[in-house]
């Protein structure tokens, strides 16, 4: 059997920034077990299998297909950036013919349409709620230290837990913050958590003007931290526009690979996140 694989770098326009994912369009399902070895062996944050629902459609003519993400440990409900590293190969190297892509996910039908050099996806909307820091203390100490913080929330939906740097932080306690993941894990095992978002306001008065930054850290899931990761926007992007009163959002996640999303929140509870990828590797995978 021979898979096609591609590498991209998404929600960059750089080689080596944002977040890599592997894309697989299949023409054929395989088995789960399969799946998750072909995710341990690509090894990055998410894989992302791509099937033809319509046995008479192709890659190139279909609009509508089913997607899973896998990381080297686990399948997941939601990945924004291999599914948009999944509709850029689709457009660009299957020459898709139609103006938007329909996935079929875990989080159910997730649109894609191409916009100038990149993509807009159209996603769920997961707000959070506010949490008592005191219920979290050893995984707000395990995330961020003594540093000071404002608030927490957690979505539930989505197992996130959302915790905000004092304001009087500079970005740069944020970029160089080391989290111990083995620790983090650790400080949390009753399975109401499977990722931190660690967050603070940006600087929209100094260009390029980001409303907010972020980090996640998710080794529940085998990601230790990911670069760039567009599910936690869903969360991220409820949280700011309430705080902010805005809809349109600029917003950088500062990783050492760093990445850019632009944010809209929609009154229909979706919100729309735009950002452009880079392919780093076109091969086979041979079995």
């Amino acid at each position: 059997m021979e898979i096609p694989v591609f590498t991209l770098d998404a929600f960059t326009n750089l080689p080596f920034k944002g977040n890599p994912a592997a894309v697989c369009p299949l023409q054929h399902e395989l088995s789960d077990d399969l799946y998750h070895k072909l995710a341990a062996e690509m090894n990055l944050s998410e894989t992302a299998f791509i099937t033809r629902i319509n046995p008479s459609d192709s890659f190139t003519t279909g609009s509508r297909f089913r997607l899973r993400w896998f990381t080297p440990t686990t399948e997941v409900n939601l990945c924004g950036h291999a599914t948009l590293a999944s509709a850029a190969v689709l457009f660009q190297y299957n020459k898709n013919v139609n103006p938007t892509l329909v996935f079929e996910t875990k989080s159910g039908d997730l649109c894609v349409t191409q916009k100038e050099e990149g993509y807009i996806m159209d996603f769920p909307l997961n707000p959070p709620t506010r949490q008592d820091p005191n219920d979290f203390r050893g995984t707000i100490k395990a995330a961020v230290g003594n540093l000071p913080v404002q608030e927490v929330y957690l979505c539930n939906n989505t197992k996130k837990l959302l915790i905000r740097l004092a304001d009087s932080c500079d970005t740069s306690m944020l970029t160089h913050l080391k989290v111990d993941g083995v620790a983090l894990q650790n400080s949390e095992r009753s399975g109401r958590v499977r990722a931190v978002v660690v967050t603070m306001k940006g600087s929209p008065d100094c260009q390029p003007g980001y409303d907010f930054y972020s980090r996640n850290f998710a080794p529940w899931v085998g990601i230790p931290e990911d670069p760039v990761t567009g599910s936690a926007h869903t969360v991220l992007g409820s949280y700011w526009s309430d705080k902010l009163g805005k809809k349109k959002l600029l917003a950088y996640q500062c990783s050492s690979r760093g990445g850019e999303l632009e944010l809209e929140v929609r009154d229909d509870g979706r919100i729309n996140i735009a950002g452009q990828t880079v392919t780093i590797l076109q091969g086979t995978i041979k079995l």
